[in-house]
């Protein structure tokens, strides 16, 4: 097993690393709709968080 990201990046992971990668995956395993309920959630909040870019066009005060 080789860790693909953070700080031991290409290095043979821990072995507490290990048991919370198991946990997790134990975790998914047996409630796989919360899994799918927080990917959605997870979108949506992504799709908020695009910022919009709002063009306005400016007049000086006294002009319409």
């Amino acid at each position: 097993m080789i860790t693909p990201t953070g700080r031991r990046k290409g290095q043979s992971p821990s072995l507490s690393s290990i048991y919370r990668a198991l946990a997790e995956h134990e975790k998914t395993q047996a409630y796989p709709e919360a899994v799918d309920t927080a990917h959605a959630d997870f979108a949506a909040l992504q799709q908020r968080a695009q910022p919009q870019v709002v063009t306005q066009r400016c007049t000086p005060p006294g002009r319409s």
